[in-house]
């Protein structure tokens, strides 16, 4: 059994909701630690030595950010995607998707060429996208219905739809593939999903305003970030109980484990009152602070490198993303890019540098005015083996 130390509630289950994007605070900034390393003051970007590009969703311009991984250069902007919250990319990196709130829509476009090749229409207000780890089959959550919609990755055709919890917004399967789970921003829970039978096998009461998880290699333990309390939990997915928790300095949103397990890095966004300027790395064994790094305003998604040397970090309010050297536990580059970035990604491929931004036109399903429930003109096939 854990007791967390109680903080005062920076954020309502409302506010969380809304993605974080216009929450209010009651609480203060966090005082300053010893153990908070600054972030280096880098106006060009620094070589990481990692081959792959990382992806981020600019929710407040429509539009994705390449970036390129080893020399943190800007590869091109991709528009025409409005108000996408969430980028994942493929297993095998060969693409790229995402979700459009304002047009309710997934969308999926080539990592190497930035070619569209096909959209389908989500619930309402679709928030993460995420991939079975066979790269067979596309998990939305719709916050806005309370619903999770499966599609085929090959052809977007969708393939059902399960009930959840109240706002679910995060989620992350398990590297087997055999569960997936749900954060449920309105209801304080997680759900557990059976990716293969499409049916929701247990719902788990975890705290105020759950916002993303992460999931062990062994399907056995979760971990979920709690704005409502600026801590992270730690889940017994067998027992279906809170086992551990830790405080973090601010309202937390995305969370990632390292290749090998043993650290979790939470992005601690707070308000837009109040933002936070931290990555915390958990020592996910003692659920215990490790380090914790200064990044620029508001961080929101994290994303760890398959060598586990290098994170990325969207910073929401500052329009930047932070390059984190985990080694030294230091900021070795803040990368500008579009407006509110949000959802991060990496994929070992690396794209081209076009001459101009490439543009998308993605269908506005949210007037149902669309003929087509899906696109298999541009299906992905080839790339999943």
């Amino acid at each position: 059994m854990w007791t967390p130390t109680r903080r005062p509630i920076l954020l309502t289950v409302a506010a969380a909701s809304t993605l974080l994007l216009a929450a209010c605070s009651t609480g203060s900034q966090p005082s300053a630690r010893d153990d908070v390393a600054t972030p280096a003051a880098t106006e060009a970007p620094a070589a990481t030595g990692v081959t792959g590009t990382v992806w981020v969703a600019n929710e407040g311009e429509g539009t994705l950010t390449a970036i390129d991984a080893g020399s943190g250069e800007v590869l091109t902007t991709v528009t025409g995607v409005p108000s996408p919250h969430n980028v994942q990319t493929s297993p095998d990196g060969a693409t790229v998707w995402a979700v459009s709130g304002h047009n309710q829509a997934l969308v999926a476009l080539d990592a190497e060429s930035y070619e569209l090749r096909g959209t389908a229409p989500t619930g309402t207000s679709p928030a993460h996208v995420v991939l079975t780890p066979d790269g067979s089959s596309v998990y939305v959550t719709n916050s806005g219905e309370g619903t999770l919609g499966r599609y085929d990755a090959a052809t977007l055709a969708p393939t059902g739809t399960v009930d959840l919890s109240a706002g679910p917004h995060g989620q992350r399967p398990s590297a087997d593939g055999t569960v997936l789970v749900v954060a449920g921003t309105g209801a304080g829970t997680i759900d557990v999903v059976d990716p293969a039978t499409l049916t929701r096998t247990a719902t788990i009461p975890v705290g105020e305003s759950p916002v993303q998880v992460a999931v062990a290699d062994d399907a056995r333990t979760a971990y979920v970030s709690l704005a409502g309390t600026s801590t992270v939990a730690k889940v017994d997915l067998v027992g279906e109980a809170v086992v551990g928790a830790v405080e973090v300095p601010s309202p937390p949103v995305q969370l990632f484990l390292t290749p090998d397990g043993a650290s979790l890095l939470s992005a601690d966004q707070g308000t837009a009152d109040a933002p936070g300027d931290t990555v915390t790395i958990i020592d996910v064994a003692i659920m215990d602070v490790r380090a914790t790094i200064t990044t620029g305003s508001g961080p929101h998604g994290v994303v760890v490198d398959p060598s586990g040397e290098v994170a990325w970090v969207t910073n929401l309010y500052d329009d930047t993303v932070s390059v984190l050297d985990l080694a030294t536990n230091t900021v070795t580059a803040t990368i500008p890019v579009g407006d509110l970035p949000n959802g991060i990604s990496f994929t070992p491929r690396t794209g081209a540098r076009p001459e101009s931004s490439p543009a998308l036109t993605v269908p506005d399903y949210s007037t149902g005015s669309e003929d087509s429930g899906h696109s298999d003109t541009h299906g992905d096939d080839d790339h999943h083996g």
